[in-house]
């Protein structure tokens, strides 16, 4: 855009300045062109031939009175004289003169048109053909042709020179009119007397050279010019006025026709030849002042030519460079600002993600301030500094409100996590104490209920930036943490696990993997109806521990896969304040915890129609067995008190649970079967201890905040103990009609082919 600034003076300068240097150049040229026309290339041979024409007239007339005088003898050599002239005048019709004067080349043309009949005219002459008058009038036409080239010579452009030229022409025609009379008189001499014909011919020529030369020629002489007054004083010039006056005179009372012209014949001759060269003196010198007039102007016009051209380039160049100069000074504090502006659009996102990490930011260390000038360029670049100080420090403050939020939730769900901690204890410690199966039920519901709370805590933790505090000193089995993950679910019972091998699994994973294992599984459970299985597979792949999930729900549109993977490959920073309503925050909470990990989690459709999860553990958090396996606690089982009303084929009927088998393949008898019976159960006298999944992964962890919820590390609700089966049987009486925050109504199936949002987590 800037390189416009320069281009737009210079292209509307430049046109000027042509133009201008154009006009003073083509009018240089014109008049110069005219001049050398006027003095050199027309106008010298067009004088040339009407002089030589003017002297073979006279003679011609002379010779034609008197046939054997010796005119004829000056008349051949004035006509080759003439011819001369004739021969250099005639290639003037073929002059190309573009910058001629107007009407130059029609007046040419028809001068040398009269004078292709001049040879013609000779042989009339010569041979007797010829008459005076026609002689007479031939040579006047073809002068009379000529004077008109001479006066369109005089039409130049510029009118001083036009003016003074029109006078130099005058003198032409006066010497002219001079011409005519000596032709006429020519006639008379021998005789004595002239036709009253050829009288008014030299009365006409006597007045009309007198108003040239009072009227015309006399009132536009220059200061120079005063050898026209001698002549006009001189006794040559009064005696030729004299004897045209005797002539006018003697017109008057002319009889029979004839006017007598007496002896005359001497003095006029004399006049004449004495006067023709003054005359031709004056006319040069006006000549020579047309000559000057002309050519001085045409050299002034070349001179302001040259100074404005000399000026107008220079001005020109001086716009180009100054306009260049000014744009490169604006482009490059132009560029300058883009480049701040540019800094700016790659700093920001930078201090953006360095806030992200934790990272303090200094405002001012980070915000490049450009320096002010006094101008709009200045006043921009301030603005610029307030928008990059504006933009960073808010960047800071929402990042510093953002982290305040994070840790005001980590503290608040910490504190919760304190008291579900307590509360799970609580509870076990009521379990222990309690015998009745109705109130063990109720404890183990509450008990189930805290696990899941508690995993919902550790979900606000995570989201918030934070990581689990479970933690564990020693590995554990890959069964016992499918089986802590199962115990986090609502509808346990319906996920049937199978493992291949024994693998063993890090210390450091054992907390997320359950997390992120739970939250698969209560998804798969709440997105399949009831009573369709949840499967669950784990076996040793070629890198690592491959775990598939897979349900039997309605699954997911096939661009929802893609965003949930897209997920699970690069989890993004999750601004808990911005997505409060998304319901998808499992699949954060399993991204995070993949990615911390390094866990593969794969989305992709079941063979069932529903969904299948892998999640593949890398070989980095597989351990081997170790060489010290943790035994359960034993627990000392308590003397059997049977009440008497109680039959004992009924307490041999209550399921027990034993090592390595989860309680999800326990199936209650259904209500009213005849295995149950229409009574209740009656209260167990005693509660058989058995080893459980929490006694055996009850294992000391490190103490910090979080002592007392990280000593229950992973708490298996199925297994508590076989007095609890009433309590299966009615929890799994209500599973349909349950009402959970993660699970659909499983009364009502969704419409075929309607979308399905799935919650992985």
């Amino acid at each position: 855009m800037l390189i416009i600034v320069v281009f737009i003076p210079s292209v509307t300068f430049a046109p000027l300045l042509a133009s201008g240097m154009y006009q003073l150049f083509s009018q240089w040229q014109s008049e110069k062109a005219q001049m050398d026309l006027a003095t050199t290339t027309v106008g010298r041979p067009a004088a040339n031939l009407f002089f030589t024409l003017d002297q073979e007239r006279r003679l011609t007339a002379e010779a034609q009175a008197d046939p054997r005088g010796t005119a004829r003898d000056e008349l051949a050599k004035q006509r080759a004289v003439t011819d001369k002239a004739v021969s250099v005048f005639r290639p003037l019709a073929t002059l190309a003169a573009p910058n001629g004067q107007e009407g130059l080349s029609e007046a040419v043309i028809r001068t040398v048109r009269g004078l292709g009949l001049l040879d013609q005219q000779r042989r009339g002459v010569d041979g007797g053909s010829s008459s005076e008058q026609k002689a007479y009038d031939y040579y006047t036409g073809v002068i009379e042709s000529d004077l008109s080239v001479l006066t369109a010579l005089s039409h130049t452009e510029h009118g001083e020179v036009g003016t003074k030229a029109q006078t130099l022409v005058d003198l032409f025609w006066v010497i002219d009119m001079l011409g005519r009379e000596d032709a006429v008189l020519a006639r008379g001499w021998d005789t004595g007397h002239l036709t009253k014909d050829e009288w008014d011919l030299v009365a006409d020529a006597i007045g009309t050279k007198e108003h040239l030369l009072r009227s015309r020629v006399a009132p536009s002489l220059l200061a120079n010019e005063s050898q026209y007054g001698t002549l006009t004083a001189s006794k040559a010039w009064q005696a030729m006025t004299a004897l045209e006056e005797r002539l006018v005179t003697s017109g008057t009372g002319g009889e029979n026709g004839q006017v007598s012209l007496r002896e005359v014949s001497g003095a006029w001759r004399s006049s004449v030849d004495t006067i023709s060269p003054q005359l031709l003196q004056v006319l040069s010198l006006r000549l020579e002042n047309v000559s000057q007039i002309g050519y001085a102007h045409a050299r002034t016009l070349f001179a302001v030519f040259m100074s404005v051209s000399s000026v107008g380039l220079l001005a020109l160049i001086l716009v180009i460079v100054t306009s260049w100069r000014l744009t490169a000074i604006l482009r490059r504090r132009i560029l300058h600002l883009r480049e701040e502006a540019q800094e700016l659009q790659e700093r920001l996102p930078d201090v953006v993600a360095r806030l992200e990490r934790g990272e303090d930011v200094d405002v001012d260390a980070e915000v490049h301030m450009v320096e002010p000038t006094p101008d709009e360029l200045g006043e921009l670049g301030q603005a610029l500094n307030l928008a990059s100080r504006s933009a960073v420090l808010t960047a800071v403050r929402q990042a510093e409100q953002h982290r305040g939020f994070q840790r005001m939730l980590q503290r608040i769900a910490r504190r919760t996590q304190i008291l579900i901690g307590l509360q799970l204890k609580k509870l076990d410690e009521m379990e222990r104490k309690h015998e009745d199966p109705e109130v063990l039920e109720g404890l183990f519901d509450l008990d189930h209920l805290t696990a899941r709370l508690r995993r919902y805590e550790e979900n606000l933790v995570i989201l918030g930036g934070g990581q689990p505090q479970r933690r564990w000193r020693k590995p554990v089995r890959l069964l016992d943490v499918l089986r802590a993950a199962q115990g986090e679910v609502q509808d346990y019972r319906r996920i049937l696990i199978e493992v291949g091998g024994e693998p063993w699994i890090a210390e450091r994973a054992v907390g997320p993997l359950v997390h992120v294992l739970a939250e698969l599984m209560e998804n798969a459970t709440a997105f399949s109806k009831p009573p369709t299985p949840v499967e669950v597979r784990a076996a040793p792949v070629s890198r690592g521990i491959a775990v598939e999930i897979e349900d039997r729900g309605l699954g997911m549109e096939p661009e929802q896969y893609v965003a949930a993977n897209a997920l699970m490959q690069s989890p993004p920073q999750l601004d808990v304040m911005t997505h409060a309503d998304d319901v998808r925050l499992g699949l954060y909470v399993v991204a995070r915890l993949a990615a911390s990990l390094g866990l593969q989690v794969t989305l992709r459709t079941s063979a069932f129609g529903g969904t299948r999860v892998i999640v593949l553990l890398p070989t980095s958090l597989v351990v081997g067995r170790p060489r010290v396996v943790p035994k359960p606690a034993a627990v000392p089982e308590e003397a059997p008190t049977r009440p008497e009303s109680t039959p004992p084929e009924e307490e041999a009927q209550l399921p027990t649970r034993s090592r390595g088998r989860a309680m999800a393949h326990v199936t209650a008898p259904a209500a009213g079967s005849p295995d149950r019976g229409d009574a209740p159960l009656d209260p167990l006298p005693q509660r058989v201890r058995q080893a459980s999944l929490v006694t055996e992964l009850k294992v000391p962890a490190d103490r910090d905040e979080q002592t007392d919820q990280e000593s229950w590390a992973v708490r298996d609700q199925p297994t508590r103990s076989s007095a609890t089966i009433g309590a299966f049987q009615r929890q799994s009486r209500r599973s349909r009609t349950g009402d959970d925050a993660f699970q659909p109504r499983q009364d009502e199936s969704p419409e075929p082919g309607s979308p399905r949002t799935e919650d992985r987590g």
